[in-house]
């Protein structure tokens, strides 16, 4: 064989190894750079999902803030166990002052609910129509709240200016235990 023959054979069995080297090597580095390629997707879609998470807790933790201002808030509008008794004297006293004379001042019995206890009071006055009506002004205008319903008014007989008012004034306590833990989680 010719001298060109055998460096042909051996220039193409070269270039076939080295080839072939490079085919395989390709091959194995597609599978990895399909893999990155998917690893890198799913990084940047999470990257995507914690930016507008990351503009959502601006947000959240602002009306956060807002809300807890809010309860604490109404917390110092909700008198606490040891209030209810200065709570009920001053109550009293403005109807007093507002020249009411009272015939019935009877806290009930105590309602539940979730997060609050109701405390009503039935109440009954005489006095005139512009007395009750600044006894009513003034329960609203206490720090705390109470609600006046049920009002009922009636002379104490015909053509007088005298009524007989009744009515059902309900305050509202916050449950210890919610109070608590409410104030708890505020800390954190």
């Amino acid at each position: 064989m010719r001298m060109i023959h055998k460096v042909l054979i051996v220039v193409g069995t070269t270039i076939l190894i080295v080839s072939l080297n490079i085919w395989l090597a390709n091959i194995m580095k597609t599978g990895e750079i399909t893999a990155i390629k998917s690893q890198l997707e799913w990084l940047e879609r999470n990257i995507r999902l914690a930016k507008i998470r990351a503009k959502n807790l601006k947000k959240l933790e602002a009306d956060l803030a807002k809300f807890q201002g809010d309860l604490r808030a109404a917390i110092k509008l909700l008198p606490t166990t040891s209030e209810i008794p200065s709570l009920l004297k001053n109550i009293t006293k403005l109807g007093n002052n507002s020249n009411l004379e009272f015939l019935l001042f009877s806290p009930e019995k105590q309602v539940s609910k979730e997060s609050y206890v109701e405390i009503p009071i039935n109440i009954e006055v005489l006095g005139s129509y512009y007395n009750v009506a600044m006894f009513f002004d003034k329960i609203g205008k206490l720090d705390r709240i109470v609600n006046v319903v049920n009002i009922n008014m009636i002379p104490i007989k015909e053509l007088s200016t005298t009524l007989k008012t009744s009515c059902k004034a309900t305050t509202y306590m916050f449950k210890e235990g919610k109070k608590a833990e409410s104030v708890q989680k505020n800390k954190k």
